[in-house]
């Protein structure tokens, strides 16, 4: 046992560095560790200032669900809005989906979900089915709206009855917490 400790000791910083470099670079590996240490560090998206929040006023944005059905974006004006830009290779995505899911499973009936994704309909299926999500996928036919716009992934919003953007946080956040729901709560009694 004291050969044990005293080859620890010596080789620590070695072992260290192994275990780093199996981390970056052994894929199977990686995704998961980036995925729990996004979920560690996932905090709830701060509410934009009243005076700074952004009207939508495009709401012209045309997508596909699931089923293969057009979806307008303009039929959820007058609902609160949450779009989620994603992917299922992206692990700030991956570590984010569970408080997604969590959130769209208690108000999907009030508020009208957006995940939007440009990867195959296949990949994302086999996705869902293996995490076992039932959240709802859409694929964009058109352009977003400029305010929707963002390179980054995740990048989520979350648009008030009157279209007002109350939060917008590019990278993984914690989207179910009481913040966020309290929010929206909030929004359902003034309606």
């Amino acid at each position: 046992m004291k050969k044990i400790i005293a080859f620890y000791k010596k080789h620590s910083n070695l072992i260290f560095l192994g275990i780093i470099a199996l981390i970056l670079f052994v894929p199977s590996i990686r995704m998961p560790v980036q995925v729990a240490l996004n979920r560690l560090f996932s905090f709830s998206p701060k509410e934009i200032e009243s005076k700074e929040q952004t009207i939508l006023e495009d709401w012209n944005w045309q997508l596909v669900n699931q089923a293969g059905q057009k979806v307008w974006f303009i039929d959820s004006k007058g609902s609160p809005v949450f779009v989620n830009f994603w992917a299922t290779w992206c692990p700030p995505c991956v570590a984010e989906l569970p408080e997604l899911q969590a959130l769209y499973d208690d108000y999907h009936k009030v508020v009208d979900f957006f995940f939007v994704t440009n990867e195959s309909p296949e990949r994302v299926e086999a996705f869902l089915t293996k995490k076992g999500y039932s959240i709802p996928i859409f694929y964009p036919i058109t352009a977003p709206p400029s305010l929707l716009e963002s390179n980054a992934l995740p990048t989520s919003f979350l648009f008030s009855p009157k279209g007002q953007l109350n939060r917008k946080k590019t990278g993984a956040a914690n989207w179910n917490s009481e913040a966020v729901r309290n929010t929206i709560d909030n929004w359902l009694e003034k309606k």
